[in-house]
C-alpha cells in the first residue's frame, strides 16, 4: 500500500489545475484572451485574474496572512464581477505575475499551517463563517479546475487547441479529418436521439387526450 501525505496530494492536484490555467493563455494575442465568449462576458485572463484573487483570500487573508497585494476589483465599491476581466491597462504580465506571487504565498500558508487549523472567511456571514485550512484548499482546488475547464472550452473555440497540459493532451488519438468525422457522428445522434424523443411524447400524448370526436358527450 502506497503511503500518501495529505498535504502532498492538496498541493499536487492544486498546482495542476493551476498550470493548466496559465497554459491557456500561450500563444493568444490580446484581445483573445480578454475576449468575452459567453453572454455572461467569461474569458481567458479574467479566470487568471480570478484564480489569483481566490487564492490570495482563501489562503491568506482567511488565516490572517494578509498578502498586502493591492486588490482594488475587490474593495468596497469596485464594479460588480470586476474579478473576471482585466481592464485594458491591466497587462497580461501583471496578472501573471500576481498569480505566481498568489500561489507563492497560498503554498507558504498551506505549509505553514495544520490542516485542521480554523480560519476564518472575511466575506462569508458571521454565524458561518469558520473554516479548516484542509476545506479552505479543497475549495481552492474546486475552484480553480472548474475555470480549468472553463479555459479549455474558450481556448478550443479560439483556435482549435486542446488538452490537459503540455506533457498529456488527455484526447482521443485521431487527426481532422477524424475528429470532424466524430462530430458528425455526435450530431446525427443527438438530432436522432431528439427526434425519438419527440415521436415518444407524441405517442403518450395521443394516449393520454383521445380524440374528441370518439368520445361520447358528457352533456345531458
Amino acid at each position: 500500500m502506497t503511503a500518501s501525505d495529505p498535504k502532498t496530494d492538496l498541493h499536487f492536484y492544486l498546482q495542476a489545475a493551476r498550470d493548466a490555467l496559465l497554459w491557456k493563455l500561450e500563444g493568444l494575442t490580446e484581445y483573445d484572451v480578454r475576449r468575452p465568449f459567453t453572454p455572461t462576458g467569461t474569458n481567458i485572463l479574467g479566470l487568471v485574474k480570478h484564480a489569483a484573487t481566490v487564492e490570495l483570500g482563501y489562503l491568506g487573508d482567511t488565516f490572517g496572512r494578509p498578502s498586502g497585494e493591492p486588490l482594488p476589483w475587490v474593495e468596497d465599491g469596485a464594479d460588480p464581477n470586476a474579478d473576471m476581466w482585466a481592464t485594458a491597462d491591466e497587462s497580461r504580465e501583471h496578472i501573471v505575475a500576481l498569480y505566481h506571487r498568489a500561489w507563492t504565498h497560498a503554498d507558504a500558508t498551506i505549509d505553514a499551517l495544520a490542516l485542521d487549523t480554523i480560519g476564518r472567511v472575511p466575506w462569508w456571514p458571521n454565524d458561518r463563517d469558520k473554516v479548516t485550512l484542509h476545506h479552505a484548499v479543497v475549495r481552492v482546488i474546486a475552484d480553480t479546475h472548474r475555470h480549468a475547464g472553463h479555459a479549455d472550452i474558450i481556448r478550443e473555440l479560439t483556435d482549435g487547441a486542446v488538452g490537459t497540459n503540455k506533457q498529456n493532451a488527455s484526447m482521443a488519438p485521431g487527426d481532422s479529418a477524424w475528429w470532424d468525422n466524430h462530430r458528425s457522428r455526435l450530431e446525427h445522434a443527438a438530432d436522432k436521439a431528439a427526434r425519438n424523443a419527440t415521436a415518444h411524447d407524441l405517442h403518450q400524448l395521443d394516449g393520454r387526450n383521445p380524440d374528441p370526436s370518439a368520445s361520447p358527450d358528457p352533456r345531458p
